[in-house]
């Protein structure tokens, strides 16, 4: 069995109970598999980051095989702003999209994508095309930068809750490159970049534990700067040890590698 998220976000728990923990969400567009259905919750594995958990069920779009098939096949256009306006015709109602949502079947010349007959109408301004553009490390930049002051929020991937490896992925998504979820997975990504001093913009910075485990990660601005989530999505001071908080003065993550995605 296969669903879709068609809500603004899917909160994702580790257990299901509305009161569990969020561990990840699923943004609009997204679709999974359903490994177990109980009462009021489906235990589901996403198809676009592997990350599996249990979601409420009514809030649960089923769809087709085919459905599913097609959309393992394609390059989907996303929403290239933190929020967007969109209009459901057939319930006459506004609907807000996070950046990175997933449009699939999206029809620019008409402004809208039809999902299990549900037409979501969303300017083209609104919306990245597969293989649109290649993004320079500034441009990439420029739309992390659009995500400035995000509260931080464990399992979060939007602009009204968002964490570090949630915020790099979604920033890295309407730029036109799909990265694993957890800052542990993405560290595998790219190409190891030896010193800080040759860092440039768009660059990704890991940062690790006392027990050398990655458990952070930002978008540098410059080799003196980077741009997370961490309290909130804020630009900090970063040097070869690893970032300066703003207030104490003292390293809050200790830096352990840089990577080149760009």
């Amino acid at each position: 069995m296969h669903g879709i998220n068609l809500n603004s976000g899917l909160p994702m728990r580790s257990e299901p109970s509305d009161t569990s923990e969020m561990v990840n969400q699923l943004l609009f567009g997204e679709h999974f598999t359903i490994l177990e259905r109980i009462p009021k919750w489906c235990y589901v594995h996403s198809l676009i980051d592997t990350y599996e958990g249990w979601v409420d069920a009514k809030m649960v779009t089923n769809i087709s095989d085919e459905i599913a098939e097609q959309l393992d096949d394609t390059h989907f256009p996303v929403i290239n702003s933190p929020i967007a306006h969109a209009y459901i015709e057939s319930r006459g109602e506004n609907i807000l999209l996070p950046g990175g949502s997933l449009l699939p079947f999206y029809n620019p010349n008409k402004e809208f994508c039809s999902i299990m007959e549900t037409d979501i109408h969303i300017a083209r301004e609104c919306v990245n095309m597969p293989d649109e553009k290649l993004y320079s490390g500034e441009e990439l930049l420029s739309v992390a930068f659009m995500f400035l002051n995000s509260p931080y929020l464990w399992g979060g991937r939007n602009a009204l809750g968002i964490d570090c490896s949630g915020f790099v992925q979604t920033v890295f998504r309407i730029c036109g490159i799909e990265l694993p979820r957890d800052a542990s997975q993405q560290v595998e990504q790219g190409t190891v970049v030896n010193f800080l001093q040759e860092a440039r913009p768009g660059d990704l910075a890991f940062f690790e534990n006392d027990e050398g485990r990655i458990i952070h990660v930002g978008i540098l601005a410059s080799d003196r700067e980077i741009v997370h989530a961490s309290g909130r999505v804020k630009i900090e001071q970063i040097d070869s040890q690893g970032i300066r908080n703003e207030d104490s003065g003292q390293y809050s993550h200790k830096l352990r590698v840089v990577k080149r995605l760009l």
